[in-house]
């Protein structure tokens, strides 16, 4: 995820024209703190773990990464086969009695065109696209984690562009509700020295976290420390008052050891994964700490994004 402040000022513009009040949804339902979630054997690590038994890095990637469950991630377009896919992962998770962690990863102009640059060709394409993903989502528990960097990085956005973003992105979260009532949909939040809390919560306000999310997330991607995480999440709900109902899940893969000392986002070295995946925070604005992006996929300076590293998950594990 990127760190820059820098503001398109047409789009901010544009947040705080369509950030009117709302009348808050009613929300899926608590996560509940004995919540387990689902470990996939498909995940690119469990896949790399059961294909090297004799490699020496196997062992502790094994066990203090691929025994732990981690969010799968939706990142290329293939509109013919989605439903099929989720349908694959949430029929496995409801099996095991598991709430799998689902990233849609589609949304035209992701990244701003940076290493994860792709996604849907336009938002008529990624409304039909995610029709398709809502139809996979059964009727257990899951929790989709809504387009990373969709609303903290709009500075490539047109005002125009902006406010078909957002509203696509409201339009997404109602589809996965109206197809699984059971689905809890969380919203981009950025992280603590991305954008202050309240132009991160003007803008998750005109993206209609209000009427069609359950909640934030923060730190996706990135390297923050988790109490900085915590506090910041909590002060982006504060913005939406205590009627809001949404509540915050924080992304704890990578943030052992806090960011990098220059703050370098992509594929630092020196890092280590955080807490592990748990609904039992201690804390009720807080759902969840979740591995979201899943420990050694890249970030694509030290190889494509979203492909895995045995030397990076290595070097996490440690």
């Amino acid at each position: 995820m990127r760190i820059t402040r820098a503001l398109a000022a047409a789009g901010l513009a544009a947040a705080l024209l369509i950030g009117a009040a709302h009348t808050p949804r009613a929300a899926a339902g608590e996560l509940p703190g004995g919540t387990r979630f689902f470990n996939s054997p498909d995940s690119l690590v469990n896949t790399w773990v059961a294909a090297h038994p004799g490699d020496s890095r196997q062992p502790r990637i094994a066990s203090r990464i691929a025994s732990r469950p981690q969010a799968l991630w939706f990142s290329r377009y293939s509109p013919t086969t989605v439903t099929e896919d989720v349908r694959k992962v949430t029929s496995a998770a409801s099996a095991s009695g598991q709430t799998p962690v689902l990233v849609t990863y589609q949304v035209p102009n992701r990244d701003c065109g940076g290493a994860s640059a792709g996604g849907a060709p336009d938002l008529a394409s990624y409304d039909a696209w995610v029709r398709g993903f809502a139809a996979g989502l059964g009727s257990g528990p899951v929790v989709v984690i809504l387009e990373p960097d969709s609303i903290a990085l709009i500075s490539c956005l047109s005002s125009s562009e902006l406010s078909g973003r957002y509203a696509s992105l409201a339009r997404a979260a109602t589809t996965m509700h109206r197809a699984n009532p059971n689905a809890r949909v969380y919203f981009d939040a950025g992280h603590s020295a991305w954008n202050s809390a309240s132009v991160q919560a003007s803008r998750l306000r005109s993206a209609g976290v209000l009427t069609s999310g359950d909640g934030i997330y923060s730190n996706v991607s990135n390297f923050r420390r988790t109490a900085d995480e915590v506090a910041f999440a909590k002060s982006v709900l504060a913005q939406f008052g205590g009627s809001s109902g949404l509540t915050a899940v924080i992304d704890t893969s990578r943030n052992g050891n806090g960011p990098a000392p220059d703050n370098t986002w992509c594929d630092p070295h020196g890092r280590k994964v955080g807490e592990n995946p748990t609904a039992d925070t201690g804390d009720p604005a807080i759902d969840a700490y979740l591995w979201i992006k899943p420990p050694g996929e890249l970030d694509g300076c030290a190889g494509a994004a979203g492909t895995f590293s045995p030397d990076y998950a290595y070097e996490l594990a440690g």
